[in-house]
């Protein structure tokens, strides 16, 4: 039931038949006897920037979660933001601080991380090969650099958009080797594919499949399908792969926690979500 003692989270988006966070917090909120929902609003590009800082004069909000096509636009909206925000460029939640102030940080990557941390990789010092460096292969990219990475390799099709990324991570992590030129996945410890090449068979894949050594590991961004044509070449060479929906059970943790909510595992998480699609 919503009362009037309800916390909102508002989700924010455009469009919104596509959200698929309702179907996970609020089943969890019902299992821990939280009073709390994630609510859908669609809000289209030009009343976003008004629309976030009204939904933030409401008494009852706890937070917003930030979704297409908005993540970027926050960046500039918020008065606080973490190095990760600045990284990827993007911002996919949002509070009000103690002082009233609109507090912003990105969970993309975090989920990505947390979930190849969990499955045994050390991050610590690892080479890494992101390909795509729009908002989903930034996000990562920003908290791979947090967990401590040593090295990055960096590809876009968009050259400046690489650079770019490239650049924000020198200025944040400026102990991070930092490389831009090749999608060659040979000698990396982690490598992710960002983009949705590799999605279908018969689709160009984002790599060398045949360099990728077997002691690698390989992770996608992509939710349409469980197992991409990408991570079915990488599992037959033997590699320790992560699919893409990980990444969203994995960040919702830490959103949790963001927003002042009991946390949790992604098991629970998928024991209680009522996905449908």
């Amino acid at each position: 039931m919503i009362n009037g003692n309800t916390s909102l989270i508002a989700h924010i988006g455009y469009p919104t038949h596509s959200f698929k966070a309702p179907m996970i917090y609020n089943p969890y909120f019902d299992h821990i006897g939280v009073n709390a929902r994630v609510m859908p609003m669609g809000c289209q590009s030009a009343d976003y920037p008004a629309f976030l800082r009204a939904v933030f004069t409401l008494t009852n909000i706890r937070g917003a979660l930030i979704t297409m096509p908005h993540k970027v636009t926050t960046v500039d909206l918020l008065d606080r933001a973490t190095p990760t925000v600045a990284v990827a460029g993007s911002c996919n939640a949002v509070r009000r601080g103690a002082d009233g102030k609109l507090e912003g940080d990105m969970f993309d990557g975090e989920g990505f991380v947390r979930g190849v941390q969990r499955k045994g990789l050390k991050l610590d010092g690892a080479r890494v090969l992101v390909v795509g460096s729009g908002g989903v292969g930034s996000a990562i990219a920003a908290s791979l650099a947090a967990a401590g990475i040593g090295a990055i390799s960096l590809y876009d099709v968009n050259t400046a958009s690489c650079e770019g990324l490239g650049a924000r991570l020198k200025k944040h992590y400026p102990r991070l080797q930092v490389s831009t030129a090749s999608n060659d996945p040979a000698g990396h410890d982690l490598v992710v594919n960002a983009t949705p090449m590799g999605m279908n068979e018969g689709d160009p894949m984002p790599m060398d499949i045949a360099r990728i050594a077997p002691t690698t590991f390989v992770g996608e961004v992509v939710m349409k399908t469980e197992m991409t044509a990408f991570l079915n070449a990488a599992e037959a060479r033997g590699c320790p792969i992560q699919v893409g929906s990980d990444m969203l059970f994995e960040q919702i943790p830490a959103y949790l926690e963001f927003f002042g909510f009991p946390t949790t595992t992604p098991e629970v998480l998928r024991s209680v979500a009522k996905l449908s699609y």
